[in-house]
């Protein structure tokens, strides 16, 4: 192996309300390493469509912007998630119901869907990367130095859910969010697309009652 196969890379995988992307930019911050979200990158093409005026069914223009995508991923100073497109940051923008509509949409577009898997793997720059999604370990970086599969019970993700909905002025019910996300684990298991499922070699880390802080401990420790 040489040049970008060499640069280790930490894939952190896992379903809906895991806890992975808080995970993935504290482990990043912890080692001094690139971080890459995937889950936002269709959101971050819905985003830059919009800002250029590109229609959401123009696939070829959808494809140059999924390939030439400026995005970059870190943390504030508090250790809360930011995302920058083009040097812009765009970490409220593309947590919009708009710009989750729009990446439902450019989603299942393959033409983009392949642009956004090169996009991904050009990522891996030295140090090293931590990559959070669903598909990461078993579809994306194959190869990683640590596959990581996090998860939680169904009614612990809801709960860390309803928390940060609360803590954002949103009413929701409790038995709203377990439906949900019971719902979305069915649908991103059963996908005919890198469906949800742990690596065969990845370390399945159930968070169920564990702090962010042993969690990140614990990753850290198997990168070694």
């Amino acid at each position: 192996m040489s040049g970008r196969a060499e640069v280790p890379v930490i894939a952190i995988d896992g379903p809906v309300g895991s806890g992975k992307g808080t995970i993935a930019r504290r482990v990043a911050e912890a080692l001094g390493w690139h971080l890459l979200d995937s889950g936002a990158l269709y959101r971050l093409v819905a985003l830059a469509a919009a800002n250029r005026g590109v229609a959401l069914d123009d696939v070829d223009q959808l494809v140059a912007l999924a390939a030439n995508l400026d995005a970059r991923f870190g943390s504030d100073a508090a250790g809360n998630e930011q995302i920058w497109l083009e040097g812009e940051d765009a970490t409220a923008a593309i947590r919009t119901e708009e710009a989750g509509a729009g990446a439902s949409t450019v989603a299942v577009l393959q033409p983009v869907r392949d642009a956004l898997f090169q996009l991904q793997r050009d990522f891996r720059q030295p140090p090293g990367l931590v990559a959070d999604g669903r598909d990461m370990g078993t579809h994306v970086f194959t190869d990683a130095t640590l596959k990581v599969f996090l998860t939680a019970s169904a009614e612990e993700r809801a709960k860390r859910r309803h928390k940060q909905l609360k803590d954002k002025g949103i009413d929701v019910s409790l038995a709203a969010l377990s439906r949900d996300i019971e719902e979305r684990d069915r649908r991103d298991s059963e996908r005919s697309v890198a469906p949800l499922r742990p690596a065969e070699d990845a370390r399945v880390l159930d968070s169920s009652g564990m702090s962010i802080e042993a969690v990140v401990a614990t990753v850290l420790d198997w990168a070694g």
